[in-house]
């Protein structure tokens, strides 16, 4: 599996806090905080929009790194993804993304 694969099972290098910190876009960075604020019902400035991928090392943007359930949850139970987690086809967590992107299921298929 690709290491840009989130752990649920998104493709980080298709994501806008991604390519806005690799291109160092800063109007993309502010149309991903609006989008991410009113989405999320939380606010995000466009400096927390900078990030590295959700599994490497590096910056990760503030809803990656502390709000993301999904993430929280994988690292916790120790899975490189969440297609490695034995509760995936019953797991309300991340039943939110794979219900609404097959593609995200796909990827953590392999």
């Amino acid at each position: 599996m690709r290491n840009m694969i989130a752990y649920c099972g998104l493709d980080c290098e298709k994501c806008d806090a991604y390519l806005a910190t690799i291109n160092d876009d800063q109007e993309l960075r502010e149309k991903t905080a609006k989008l991410w604020t009113e989405l999320n019902n939380t606010p995000i400035l466009p400096e927390h929009i900078n990030c590295e991928g959700c599994r490497m090392d590096g910056i990760k943007t503030v809803f990656c790194d502390r709000l993301c359930d999904i993430r929280q949850c994988a690292l916790k139970k120790g899975v490189t993804t969440c297609g490695d987690c034995p509760d995936i086809d019953h797991c309300q967590t991340v039943g939110m993304i794979i219900s609404t992107n097959p593609e995200a299921l796909k990827n953590l298929r392999g």
